[in-house]
């Protein structure tokens, strides 16, 4: 079965040829190997570039320097000193600004100069931005909008080399890493409801947390990406 888009999510455990280099001979026919080797090449040349090349490098020796030891924390502060950073920003929530304290800490200790702004920062109205008072989280009273785009602004300005996002909302922190100058790397994914541990909605989706599927949950897995399910679909009403 032919394939036109890439769906690495399906690829079997026991193949996975990419780890083995064997991804043109041996990866499923959606192997980004088979339906866009271009984009792979074109993305191999922008390695080339000095500052891209050692962002690569050092994220790659951080990786096996650290390898099941470091904390996150831990491969951020190593990370910003192989890079010969000097300043960095954190771009936090402001329900996590006590965190953000001890991270700055935790970051100068190192060395390093921090800068910190919080979601909330120039105390802009939601209504401001068109929201109804009905849409807001506690209607009837001020609530101040998020504001990642002012975040990545004022992190822009003071010259911020690296910036760490702690719980920053959905589609907040899309707009931070849309305007930020610095590169950007997530401390903390923030989900409310799992104690900011979001991967735990996809362990349990078969059971706990089943309500995360859709009207179109499939009732049988085939092992296919949505581009083979409707094939496999057409074939079978063909038949």
């Amino acid at each position: 079965m032919a394939y036109s888009e890439a769906s690495c999510a399906y690829c079997p455990p026991t193949m996975r040829s990419c780890r083995q280099g064997e991804s043109a001979s041996k990866g499923p026919a959606y192997c980004p190997s088979k339906v866009d080797q271009p984009g792979i090449d074109t993305a191999r040349e922008k390695y080339e570039d000095d500052f891209l090349g050692k962002v690569a490098r050092e994220s790659a020796r951080i990786e096996a320097e650290g390898y099941c030891r470091w904390t996150r924390v831990e491969e951020i502060c190593q990370f910003a000193k192989k890079m010969g950073f000097t300043k960095l920003g954190i771009a936090t929530c402001i329900s996590f600004v006590d965190l953000a304290q001890t991270m700055s800490q935790i970051l100068e200790s190192h060395g390093l100069e921090v800068v910190s702004v919080s979601c909330k920062n120039g105390g802009v109205a939601k209504e401001d931005i068109g929201l109804r008072d009905d849409e807001k989280i506690r209607p009837g009273g001020y609530e101040p909008m998020c504001n990642p785009i002012s975040q990545a602004e004022v992190l822009n300005r003071a010259g911020s080399e690296f910036n760490i996002v702690l719980g920053l909302c959905v589609g907040h922190d899309s707009l931070f890493f849309k305007h930020s100058e610095g590169l950007v790397t997530t401390l903390v994914a923030k989900d409310r409801v799992l104690a900011h541990n979001p991967v735990g909605a996809l362990h349990l989706a078969e059971t706990y947390y089943s309500g995360v599927w859709g009207p179109d949950r499939p009732t049988k897995h085939t092992g296919l990406p949505a581009e083979g399910r409707r094939k496999l679909a057409v074939n079978e009403e063909a038949e």
